[in-house]
């Protein structure tokens, strides 16, 4: 069963990935939230290419990555469920819920910390809102959220069909609540008790500071509301707010070797870190 899982996880993130994709990219297009001034020729082929090449570097530094990490620990009886010899699905429930927890926490940290806002900003740049916006991410972040999930993964013990399970939810939400996609406004207001949705988390990428720092969930939308990070609305509203940060404002910072360089350049003072202004 472990070789089995092992084997697959490649193919089943990657079915995930290309059809979520292929599903968000054809919604955007038949029914778009916000009409985009950049089109998808200008900033789809670095966006994709961080994707090919965090993919690559991932499975070059971590050959197996969370899942293969959760089988050794199943094996060796690491962490804390097996301590609590807990029932398999309410581990697997458990552990999907506190590894979303965790991601929030790391979201909220590579916001707070300036060395790790330089990374994260890159994600921010994105002058548009869209499918590939929820993969935008510098490969040294990748690095260190790869290795900040091993440790939870290891430090719960947690089922690697809940660690594969995580992954493709984690996945398939990121790309949902990054699309710039039209929801009808009562749907949008039941749905995102649920699941972070577009609406929700396009405030997150507003150029407002107070904005920024909202609405940092991916996945479940509970630990923006329960935490005192949850903003409802943009302020300018969603069609004419503004998507990025105030550096790296030019078009040309959208190719693939800028992105790259983003965290090395530039003031952080232009970004007040780890300050909360909410919206008047």
């Amino acid at each position: 069963m472990s070789d089995l899982l092992l084997a697959h996880e490649p193919a089943v993130r990657l079915g995930a990935f290309a059809s979520i994709f292929a599903l968000m990219a054809f919604w955007e297009l038949m029914a778009p939230r916000r009409r985009q001034t950049i089109g998808r020729l200008r900033r789809w082929p670095s966006n994709l290419g961080i994707v090919i090449l965090n993919t690559l570097l991932i499975r070059l530094v971590f050959p197996t990555a969370a899942v293969g990490l959760a089988l050794v620990a199943a094996s060796r009886g690491w962490g804390l469920f097996p301590a609590l010899d807990a029932p398999p699905l309410l581990a697997i429930v458990a552990a999907v819920v506190l590894l979303d927890l965790a991601i929030y926490l790391q979201h909220v940290l590579f916001h707070a910390v300036p060395v790790l806002w330089r990374l994260h900003r890159m994600h921010h740049a994105d002058l548009e809102f869209d499918v590939t916006t929820g993969a935008r991410f510098h490969p040294i972040e990748i690095l260190l959220s790869m290795g900040i999930k091993l440790g939870v993964v290891a430090a719960l013990g947690a089922p690697a069909a809940s660690v594969l399970m995580f992954e493709v939810l984690l996945n398939a939400t990121s790309m949902f609540n990054h699309s710039n996609v039209r929801l009808p406004a009562r749907f949008d207001r039941v749905l995102r008790w649920l699941v972070v949705t577009p609406d929700m988390h396009r405030v997150h990428h507003s150029i407002l500071p107070g904005e920024t720092n909202s609405n940092f969930g991916f996945n479940l939308p509970w630990w923006d509301r329960l935490l005192g990070t949850y903003v409802a609305q943009p302020q300018a509203g969603h069609e004419a707010m503004m998507i990025g940060i105030k550096q790296f404002r030019d078009p040309h910072e959208l190719s693939l070797d800028r992105m790259l360089l983003q965290p090395f350049r530039d003031d952080d003072g232009l970004y007040p870190l780890g300050r909360r202004e909410p919206p008047p």
